[in-house]
């Protein structure tokens, strides 16, 4: 991956700070970082990440951040990702950091002021809520059943949410709620701005996953009647499904950085544990089974990188990247589930222990295939893309 001179020296205060003090945090506590000490961890690193000067990497610069585009994130992103925790230091983690990202294109000033500033600063958390249960909004956001009614002043708000990433202990929800229409048919949806502290909004839960190293866990989120004024409307009413896809495009790729650089450590591990270990007569390095599981991951790494840049640098360019982040997506979270498997076989035993990173890594990256979208529907999506382009061009 290729790095401007201006971002390299970002790139390796970043992976400083990861190697020195994220990853024995980390690996101490196999990335479960409520274990490792939750928010007054978050605290900690994130106080070290700022010493370093990489703190907030892609919020505004006028909010503290380094205000960096999407091609300039990837190395950066890819760096803190080499720790399970390193996204929580630089304040890149989930969901966080597509919350900035969407706040600062679309937050009036006020709300910049209420929301994004404190949020980019690192002084509170937020939730982006919008996954229900069956039959509510999942995979297909139109079947969106949390409502909200127009009342004197504002909106009253009634649903449950679930799998809710971060809500426990997040200051404010950005919340996706239907203002018009039925579950299933047209209509619209807006985003709400509301504090944790509203009244009739509730976490009720941390859903038990297999995943540990997001802090805030993933959780249920019930709202009964729960009030938001005019002034928390973000976007516009009605137009919330529009307005989410600045955030949803760029979230995608900003996982497949931070995931990538996890697995890389994992192959790392891997190839570093080969090139040690003799058996049957030489290394296991040195063995043509072994060989291809190393340069099957060097190509899956590879081409990983390379669907993500060019989705960056569309979205860079202002485009929408519907289709370039669905295939860049869709193809790293199993590419990168497929590089974190063979690190696993390659350690043998190891692999499936505590005693390497290995696992872990593996156990983490396993729910990107369905988080942002599975993959079944990004298919989906490309499949109809492609017909509609092609089919275009033969009738025109």
């Amino acid at each position: 991956m290729q790095v401007s001179q201006e971002v390299q020296p970002i790139v390796e205060r970043t992976r400083a700070l990861v190697r020195e003090v994220v990853l024995p945090l980390d690996d101490e506590h196999d990335g479960d970082i409520e274990a490792a000490g939750g928010e007054p961890v978050r605290a900690r690193l994130q106080a070290a990440a700022k010493e370093a000067g990489v703190f907030a990497p892609h919020a505004p610069v006028d909010c503290g951040g380094l205000g960096l585009g999407m091609v300039d994130r990837a190395p950066v992103f890819e760096e803190a990702g080499y720790s399970l925790f390193g996204p929580v230091a630089l304040n890149i983690n989930a969901p966080d950091e597509g919350n900035i990202h969407m706040l600062d294109h679309i937050a009036s000033v006020a709300q910049r002021e209420k929301y994004l500033e404190p949020l980019a600063r690192g002084d509170v958390r937020s939730a982006f809520a919008m996954t229900e249960p069956a039959p509510g909004a999942g995979a297909d956001p139109s079947m969106l059943a949390t409502r909200a009614t127009r009342v004197d002043g504002g909106w009253v708000v009634n649903g449950l949410k679930r799998f809710i990433t971060g809500a426990d202990g997040a200051g404010f929800f950005i919340t996706m709620a239907r203002t018009s229409g039925e579950p299933g048919g047209p209509g619209g949806a807006t985003m709400f701005l509301m504090p944790a502290a509203t009244e009739g909004l509730t976490v009720t839960r941390q859903v038990g996953m297999v995943d540990t190293s997001m802090l805030g866990g993933h959780c249920e989120v019930l709202y009964e009647d729960a009030f938001v004024p005019d002034e928390d409307v973000l976007g516009g009413v009605d137009e919330g499904f529009k307005y989410a896809q600045v955030r949803l495009g760029p979230a995608r790729m900003t996982h497949v950085m931070r995931w990538t650089g996890a697995v890389r450590r994992a192959h790392e591990v891997a190839v570093s544990y080969v090139a040690g270990r003799e058996a049957f007569g030489s290394r296991l390095a040195d063995q043509g089974m072994i060989q291809q599981l190393i340069a099957d991951n060097e190509i899956d790494l590879a081409a990983t990188r390379a669907l993500l840049m060019e989705a960056c640098r569309v979205l860079d360019d202002g485009g929408r990247g519907n289709k370039e982040t669905s295939i860049a997506k869709t193809f790293a979270a199993e590419a990168l589930h497929r590089v974190a498997d063979r690190a696993q076989q390659m350690c043998g035993g190891l692999g499936v222990s505590t005693e390497l990173p290995v696992a872990k890594i593996a156990r983490e990256v396993r729910p990107f295939r369905i988080y942002d979208g599975p993959s079944e529907v990004h298919r989906w999506s490309i499949a109809k893309r492609a017909v509609r382009a092609i089919t275009a061009e033969q009738d025109a």
